[in-house]
């Protein structure tokens, strides 16, 4: 089975123009990114789609391989996409959404995300849960969480809370990495932006809006996104020890 592994990349982010190219010592993050997704046993295939070439040229300076897409695309998950479309990844299976802000991401993950589709063909779409260790992450905008329901598919996923006693008991961190089969990513890819995703800026609720379910997986291995500068000095710090 072929499994195409993505990360999206693009240059124009609003709270950190030109992020996959900051240095984490030495090296542009899309390159960390991608070296430890790369130690995945399960993609087929690994590839960078982004906006910009300087973004494609860094890429391919480290012999890593990527492509162009539309500047016109709203998600990741929308340029991912695009790449199913291309005649060169035809033959994709299962494509896996990898985040292109994680310069610490534990391949694992993407195993986990990839290997439930390959072993559940009823599941259309997966993604990552795990348990919130910081309390400051119940409070932070930037780390999206997830309520799972009894069958342990997503029920909500939300950026503030107001019931901070019940969400510490239901709430979970959710790991931005999807897994899609192909058919369902064709079907997403048409769906319009719905009004939570838009109040969000979480496109995994089109789903959920649109009467899909969404399988989330456990993971004890979370790593730290970097969505703005003072996140990327911690990731430094990190690395440097």
């Amino acid at each position: 089975m072929k499994v195409i592994g993505v990360i999206p990349a693009r240059y124009a982010s609003v709270r950190f123009p030109g992020k996959p190219l900051a240095l984490i010592n030495g090296k542009p993050m899309i390159q960390h990114v991608y070296e430890r997704a790369m130690r995945s046993k399960k993609l087929s295939r690994l590839v960078v789609a982004t906006d910009d070439k300087r973004i494609y040229n860094a890429v391919r300076s480290f012999w890593g391989e990527a492509v162009i897409t539309s500047p016109k695309h709203k998600s990741g998950t929308d340029r991912m996409g695009e790449v199913a479309i291309m005649k060169e990844f035809w033959d994709g299976e299962i494509f896996v959404n990898i985040q292109g802000d994680e310069p610490l991401i534990d391949y694992r993950n993407i195993d986990k995300a990839a290997e439930c589709l390959m072993k559940n063909k009823d599941i259309k779409v997966a993604t990552l849960y795990s348990k919130i260790t910081d309390p400051s992450d119940l409070i932070n905008p930037n780390v999206v969480k997830v309520i799972p329901d009894k069958q342990r598919f997503a029920a909500m996923f939300l950026r503030k809370i107001s019931d901070f006693k019940s969400c510490k008991k239901n709430c979970y961190k959710h790991i931005g990495l999807y897994a899609f089969r192909r058919d369902f990513l064709m079907k997403f890819i048409k769906m319009k932006p719905t009004k939570s995703e838009l109040k969000e800026k979480l496109e995994q609720m089109r789903i959920i809006d649109n009467g899909y379910e969404i399988k989330l997986i456990h993971t004890r291995f979370s790593s730290p996104s970097v969505d703005t500068k003072d996140d990327l000095l911690k990731v430094i710090k990190k690395v440097r020890n």
